[in-house]
């Protein structure tokens, strides 16, 4: 049987062979550590009966996903203000071994509730627009391509992202996930969330 529980310090040095994924991003240990000081509700991770990390997801109200060793994780964050008040995906990670169990929908179903219970008006999340798989998963629960971060993504070739949302209870008439007709830079979305913060 599959066991969620809290991410630990302990956690950071078992799930490196996860972020060998190509799909993975990967980020430095004071990133974690901070995620785990300022949001540990938020940092969960999905371990195997044997004890083996199957994947993990940080949510910060905004949410995170990402892989572990033989785990799936969650780990996220809350932002926003008024009406923007969010959680976000960060990452989200199942490892390779232990995909299509229904991992992943489970930690991105734990990142919601947290999210409503926080009285978020919507759960976001950025992907890469190549990552069919991912897109495909996510708008099977229920979240909409709101829109495009152009070179969203560098690396040897910049990729553009698309910034995908689900509308939660608290709102009604479903105004965050009006999406927009144009794409963005990431200079007009660096504004953005200065000003929602």
């Amino acid at each position: 049987m599959t066991t969620l529980r809290p991410f630990t310090c302990d956690d950071l040095f078992k799930f490196n062979n996860v972020n060998f994924d190509p799909l993975t991003e990967t980020y430095g240990l004071s990133f974690y550590t901070q995620y785990l000081a300022k949001w540990p509700e938020y940092f969960q991770l999905a371990e195997s009966p044997s004890g083996h990390i199957m994947g993990y997801s940080t949510y910060t109200e905004q949410e995170y996903f990402h892989y572990l060793n033989d785990c799936l994780l969650v780990m996220g964050k809350v932002e926003g203000h008024l009406d923007n008040w969010h959680g976000h995906v960060t990452a989200l990670t199942v490892s390779p071994d232990y995909r299509r169990l229904g991992l992943a929908a489970l930690l991105m179903s734990f990142l919601e509730d947290i999210s409503e219970k926080k009285r978020a008006y919507f759960v976001d999340l950025f992907v890469r627009k190549s990552n069919e798989v991912a897109i495909n998963m996510y708008t099977n629960l229920g979240y909409i391509i709101y829109r495009t971060i152009l070179e969203y993504y560098s690396g040897d070739q910049d990729e553009d992202a698309y910034d995908m949302r689900k509308a939660m209870s608290r709102d009604v008439n479903k105004k965050s996930v009006i999406p927009y007709t144009q794409p963005i830079t990431m200079r007009e979305l660096r504004r953005q969330m200065s000003r929602d913060h």
